[in-house]
């Protein structure tokens, strides 16, 4: 870490009171001229600072930070921050080659090719959203179920923003979160594996939320949404949504998962349309099985199950 840095965490750590010049010189062992000059770099990249005489420094305001999100965490846990990046999905990966370890945690600002399922593209806009990617590492836990562990990142991220925003977004088979009929999250998990022994060595949870996008693009105006909330603390929902991954992942076979993913669903009942080979498929979704399947009926009374694939939902309630 460096001088910046270091400012940054104590600032985080105390924004309860003002820290005076001398203190984060005595305790950083550097001249009062380095922490001014330091301060003035964090207030150049969108920190408020505020500084009274013979008081101190205080944070004014939030910036999504590394530092930010650590002082919002229970237990200490790896965490990076990109200003820009490609996509935190594929720097996780590329991390989890490098042998990053299990719980390391990757936000970014903004993402120039942010990426869903389907090799879609994910807008992130800079300043309103949180995308982060979360490296977990298999060990003992079955991976032989990657759906079970979008299933379990989507009830992770859904109970998140319900505890800090009050809102309660629906999930939509299988890793998407809506709000007000809109989508105002998107979670990607993706395997790493050895090349040699074909073992799954990390599982990369990404996610994407739209906390106060308020401006999409033309394609998007009708489909994309948002918390609409511009004073979520980011930090700490990057915080809180990491460490419940790390703890439901502990636990991905517990049959709780699914009956809290059943219960914020916005799927049963609904009549979809799919995909089977080349041919679409009406059906109407009748239930979620244990494996985070759909359980779907069709007009001619069969019952079938959607394991993989996109699904659209014809009948929609806002």
């Amino acid at each position: 870490m460096n001088t910046k840095s270091d400012i940054l965490t104590i600032l985080e750590q105390n924004r309860h009171r003002d820290v005076s010049g001398q203190e984060l010189a005595n305790t950083l062992g550097v001249s009062r001229t380095a922490i001014w000059k330091a301060v003035k770099a964090l207030e150049r990249e969108g920190h408020r600072i505020t500084a009274a005489p013979k008081r101190g420094y205080r944070l004014a305001n939030e910036v999504l930070s590394a530092e930010g999100i650590s002082a919002c965490l229970n237990s200490p846990l790896p965490v990076h921050f990109f200003p820009v990046i490609d996509s935190t999905n594929s720097e996780a990966k590329r991390m989890a080659l490098s042998g990053a370890a299990h719980g390391t945690v990757l936000t970014a600002e903004t993402q120039t090719a942010g990426r869903g399922r389907f090799g879609k593209s994910f807008y992130s806009p800079e300043g309103t959203g949180l995308y982060m990617s979360v490296i977990l590492k298999p060990g003992d836990t079955a991976v032989s179920d990657a759906q079970m562990i979008t299933v379990a990142a989507a009830v992770v991220v859904s109970e998140a923003i319900e505890k800090l925003t009050g809102q309660k977004p629906g999930i939509k088979w299988v890793n998407d979160l809506y709000l007000n009929g809109k989508k105002i999250c998107g979670i990607l998990t993706e395997a790493v594996s050895d090349f040699e022994s074909g073992r799954v060595e990390s599982i990369i949870i990404g996610i994407g939320i739209n906390c106060s996008t308020r401006v999409f693009p033309e394609e998007l105006t009708d489909i994309a949404g948002s918390l609409g909330d511009g004073k979520l603390s980011r930090n700490r929902l990057a915080a809180l949504i990491a460490e419940d991954l790390i703890s439901i992942f502990s636990r991905i076979s517990d049959p709780n998962i699914i009956t809290e993913y059943k219960a914020r669903s916005i799927m049963i009942g609904k009549t979809i349309t799919y995909l089977s080979g080349n041919t679409e498929h009406t059906a109407v979704v009748k239930d979620i099985n244990d494996r985070g399947n759909l359980v779907v009926e069709g007009s001619e009374g069969s019952v079938n199950i959607i394991s993989s694939g996109e699904v659209t939902i014809k009948q929609w309630q806002r």
